[in-house]
Formats: structure tokens, sequence, C-alpha cells
């Protein structure tokens, strides 16, 4: 049996909600998983045209019908594990559209199974 290509990021039901009512209130946003500066590694919401995406930026998938990106030296790092984005109270990152809301984005994951390796290899994110 052949299993369909893993989904690389995947978000809760709480986080689907919030990126609904952050797209009503901004528009068309995206997401870029942190590289860790100074708000360490967490993912950030943009307006879209606010965070340009570059050469080195991988496309994970979409979340919310929001496209979610992660700079290709941290795919490396964590392309054996599923991105599962939720929403905890607290304060988002300096420049995340989720700043200010009492509500910030967080980044949870879990391991591939072996079999979902597998499937993942060959294919690109």
């Amino acid at each position: 049996m052949v299993l369909a290509e893993p989904i690389r990021v995947t978000a809760t039901d709480a986080a689907l909600d919030f990126i609904a009512r952050l797209r009503g209130e901004h528009g068309d946003v995206l997401f870029h998983q942190s590289g860790g500066c100074c708000d360490g590694s967490a993912p950030m919401c943009y307006a879209q045209g606010d965070f340009l995406i570059g050469d080195n930026d991988v496309k994970l998938g979409d979340i919310g019908g929001v496209p979610f990106y992660i700079g290709a030296a941290q795919f490396d790092y964590w392309k054996h594990t599923q991105l599962i984005i939720d929403v905890v109270p607290g304060q988002g990152g300096m420049f995340s559209l989720d700043n200010g809301t009492g509500s910030r984005f967080l980044t949870r994951s879990r391991l591939f199974t072996d079999e979902e390796l597998s499937a993942l290899e060959g294919c690109s994110p």
C-alpha cells in the first residue's frame, strides 16, 4: 500500500479560527517560520507584501488558505517532522500580526513515522 504524501504543516482548529480573524482584519496574509533571532523560532504572520519570500525559503503548504514558508536551512533541520500550528495566550512576535492581540501562534511538532518518511522521499516540499 502506498501512502499519500504526508502533510508537512497543519493547524489546530483554534489556529484556523485565529487565522480567519487576522485575514478578516488584514486581508491576505502569509506565514514564515522564524529562524530564532529575537523572538525564538516561531510562526510569524505577515500581511502579503510585508515579508518578501526569497530563493532560500521553502513552502511547506497552506493552512487556512494561507501559504506557510520556512527557511531552507531550518527546513533541512525540521524535514523529519510535521509542524502543527497552534494558538495560545501570550504576546506574538514583534512584527507578526498576532502581536498585541493577547494570543500568539506556536509551533508544535511531531516526528513523521518511518512510513511517512518513505512516502516523502523524492517529493518536493
